[in-house]
């Protein structure tokens, strides 16, 4: 466990046993408290509340592995598991925030955390609701960042596929459509509970003005996060609908060139089959090699010859000579 306490509002920060973060809590005024846990969790491993002293708020889920995202007001404080995107996984960020203190706790090094405190000295918040917001924007700017990069990957693979289309480009876009889903799937049902929270928080009346805008302003930022994550979507949606267009063009084309073979091959089939197939007539009727060659070679000759300029004058010929180069 690696404990982090910030001054507030200075942002000077320092790393410090559990114990004296837990002295620390019960004494001052203005206080974050930033606790980086284990990755995987020890079966002996001590409730992070009890460890600070905070038992008696019912803190039984802050920093415990597996919680789903929470928005809650519990009277003077206020709890929540925030999602947040970390090296391309969803994680979570526990925070626990009163009239005097923020608790951050989190498993593994997160991103959002240290960008936190590094604005803390510039931000200088006005009090720990003011930190607490600015948390949770940077947890959306995490899903944010996350979704802007996949629909940029999304249209320069679109632009790829137009150039030239290959298989693996599928499985790329399926990636890109799955992590589409996972932070639509992540974000949404803990911006509904924040939202929920917040607005019934905001109509009871003794929500503070100052607190209201940065509820307002987060709350624009979440929808903005949700319009990038529906714009990931549907580029994403567009680019198969693309690369199926481009597969049944090329069939369209494979189709063509089949009628254009059948146009050739199927009377000299027929031509070839009925000579094949009647040894009595070439016997009995085949005077010489001079009727043979009129007959079995130059009526296919004729036959190839109408089949060869029935394709120049409709033009089939040149549509195929025009797409040849498009395969390649």
């Amino acid at each position: 466990m690696i404990v982090s306490v910030v001054s507030m509002p200075e942002g000077t920060v320092a790393r410090t046993h559990v114990s004296e973060a837990r002295e620390r809590l019960a004494a001052s005024r203005f206080l974050l408290v930033d606790i980086e846990l284990p990755v995987e969790a020890s079966p002996d491993e001590q409730p992070v509340a009890h460890q600070l002293g905070l038992e008696a708020e019912d803190l039984a889920w802050l920093g415990r592995e597996g919680e789903s995202a929470r928005a809650e007001f519990l009277g003077d404080s206020a709890g929540f598991v925030v999602p947040v995107v970390e090296a391309g996984e969803i994680t979570h960020v526990h925070a626990f925030v009163t009239e005097r203190y923020l608790v951050a706790a989190h498993r593994g090094p997160i991103g959002p955390i240290g960008s936190l405190i590094a604005r803390l000295p510039h931000e200088r918040p006005s009090d720990t609701v003011a930190t607490l917001f600015l948390l949770l924007e940077e947890a959306l700017g995490t899903f944010r960042r996350s979704a802007v990069q996949a629909l940029l990957e999304v249209e320069d693979l679109e632009d790829e596929m137009f150039q030239r289309r290959h298989p693996r480009q599928v499985l790329r876009l399926t990636r890109l459509r799955r992590r589409a889903a996972l932070l639509h799937h992540s974000l949404l049902p803990y911006l509904e509970a924040t939202d929920e929270t917040i607005t019934r928080r905001m109509m009871s009346g003794t929500f503070p003005e100052e607190r209201q805008r940065l509820a307002r302003s987060y709350q624009r930022a979440a929808r903005s996060v949700l319009a990038d994550i529906a714009s990931l979507q549907d580029a994403s949606r567009r680019a198969f609908g693309s690369y199926s267009s481009l597969v049944a063009g090329e069939q369209n084309g494979v189709i063509n060139r089949l009628a254009i073979v059948s146009t050739i091959f199927l009377p000299l089939s027929f031509l070839t089959g009925f000579f094949g197939m009647n040894f009595t007539y070439m016997t009995d009727e085949l005077e010489s090699k001079v009727v043979f060659w009129l007959l079995a070679v130059g009526l296919q000759a004729i036959v190839l010859f109408i089949a060869l300029y029935v394709l120049h004058r409709t033009r089939l010929w040149r549509k195929l000579r025009d797409d040849g180069p498009d395969e390649q």
